[in-house]
């Protein structure tokens, strides 16, 4: 049921009359694609790698490593391993590194489970998800009153935490993304969903900037688990622990919700929060790119064993608002991955226990992904193209300027999202996503003059206006990830 908090701080954008209170208050999704600085003129020759501590099957960098599909619901069904099938390919190469196909043809799909995306909510209008948005039959819609008696009002397709009403569509692209890779229609265009038959159950607990308050995203959880909801994806994180969200995480698991998490874009040495409570509940997720190589941006397992297993989370094509396509970064990527595997898993054998779905996945899961490479030497980056693309997304015109970055090493940061639409060609508009740790995404599109930055006054600002303090933001937010990754490869004094 609902629950009353006092953690309800978010970070204002876009109009939304709240403020920022504490670092520890605010929770964001975990979606690397912000960091793409692409058409860069990049290289590196790896002379220091990632150390890793290994204890038996367990790794303190990449978990139990790589999420198998064919291995996890072969055993969930009680059978010995699938037979190989030739991969699907093209824009569905993570539902192939994971085995998902193998899972299909031996007739296991995510029919009849429920998918919880717990997010900046979903377009449920989208020609690749309307057939598997989930529905609350015990409402009547649009007759204003709560017919199931769960404490919410028309919540034909979920609820809105953020806002407090049943409009849980998604004006970010996060959610909508995420919902793509669980439960995207197998219809031979767009992308099908790990657990293609599965269905998506909308629950938005972030505003559409993508930062949400502890509470808004614990009473998500205690609605999901309270409404039928047999896994939940958690594509969100944080750098501190909060009680509140804590107990929700456990209430779900004791009702039999299997709870999946992102592990954080962070690069660090463990995940981030809620992913950090895998220890004991739930499963910890980090990213892959095509090759099985860890993502540089993922959060690493830690030494301190849990359940943390790894899935493709680099350059993932999935559904956008609009009947559109994109191409996102993340761990926000890689987790639904895993939460569709466990779809799977539970379309083969719905008895299943939360601890006997974490043990599945963790005993089949192929620890061979590599660590990535980091290099503190021999590296360059063009800085026009830095620059370059800062001011094709804005309007206003610069002189030749220089802007200087130091030779680092920054792997993973080389294309850009793209958008596309199954019915036009691909769009000309890019996003751009930064990621900001602790904080929230910020979004700017090329073709929307809307940023985070036009805000009332009571909402943090930094002073600038117009096309150039837009142009200044985005310099800015660049440089600080470039800082970001020097500090991660020991080359910074701060």
């Amino acid at each position: 049921m609902p629950i009353n908090d006092t953690s309800k701080a978010l970070l204002s954008h876009n109009g939304l009359n709240s403020h920022l209170l504490s670092s520890a208050d605010t929770f964001h999704t975990e979606n690397k694609s912000n960091s793409y600085l692409s058409s860069s003129s990049y290289y590196q020759t790896s002379n220091a790698k990632t150390s890793t501590a290994t204890t038996k099957n367990y790794s303190s960098t990449t978990g139990y490593g790589l999420v198998n599909a064919a291995a996890a619901v072969a055993k969930a069904a009680g059978k010995s391993t699938f037979a190989d099938v030739p991969n699907s390919g093209g824009n569905n190469w993570g539902a192939d590194l994971v085995n998902a196909p193998e899972a299909w043809n031996n007739g296991y799909t995510g029919k009849g489970v429920v998918v919880a995306v717990i997010d900046t909510g979903v377009d449920y209008n989208h020609d690749d998800l309307k057939n598997n948005i989930w529905t609350n039959t015990k409402e009547i819609a649009g007759n204003g009153i709560d017919d199931d008696g769960n404490g919410y009002i028309d919540d034909v397709r979920g609820w809105n935490f953020n806002d407090n009403n049943n409009n849980t569509l998604d004006k970010n692209g996060h959610g909508t993304h995420v919902s793509g890779t669980i439960a995207g229609e197998k219809n031979n265009y767009g992308v099908t969903g790990i657990a293609y038959n599965a269905k998506i159950m909308p629950v938005k607990v972030l505003n559409d900037s993508g930062s949400g308050s502890y509470s808004a995203i614990a009473n998500g959880i205690y609605y999901a688990a309270n409404n039928g909801a047999n896994v939940i994806n958690l594509s969100l994180g944080g750098s501190f622990s909060n009680k509140t969200l804590q107990n929700a995480i456990e209430y779900a698991n004791r009702k039999g919700v299997v709870v999946v998490m992102a592990a954080g874009n962070d690069g660090g040495s463990q995940p981030n929060y809620p992913a950090r409570y895998a220890k004991n509940t739930g499963i910890a997720v980090g990213a892959v790119d095509r090759n099985n190589n860890l993502a540089n941006f993922s959060n690493r397992s830690g030494t301190n064993q849990l359940a943390y297993v790894t899935a493709p989370g680099v350059d993932v094509y999935s559904t956008v608002p609009n009947n559109q396509y994109a191409s996102y970064s993340g761990t926000s990527m890689a987790s639904p991955h895993v939460a569709g595997v466990v779809a799977l898993m539970l379309s083969a054998n719905r008895s299943l226990t939360p601890a006997q779905v974490r043990q599945i996945i963790t005993d089949t899961a192929g620890n061979n992904t590599q660590a990535a490479t980091t290099s503190s030497k021999n590296a360059a980056i063009s800085t026009s193209s830095i620059k370059q693309q800062a001011i094709a997304s804005s309007n206003y015109q610069l002189s030749n300027s220089t802007f200087k970055v130091d030779n680092s090493s920054l792997s993973d940061i080389h294309a850009s999202a793209k958008l596309t639409n199954h019915t036009a060609a691909t769009s000309s508009a890019t996003q751009f996503h930064y990621y900001n740790n602790g904080i929230s995404i910020k979004s700017y599109n090329s073709t929307d003059e809307e940023t985070p930055n036009d805000s009332p006054t009571d909402s943090p600002t930094n002073g600038n206006n117009g096309d150039l303090g837009k142009f200044l933001d985005r310099l800015d937010q660049l440089q600080k990830q470039l800082d970001e990754y020097r500090r991660f490869l020991g080359l910074s004094n701060s």
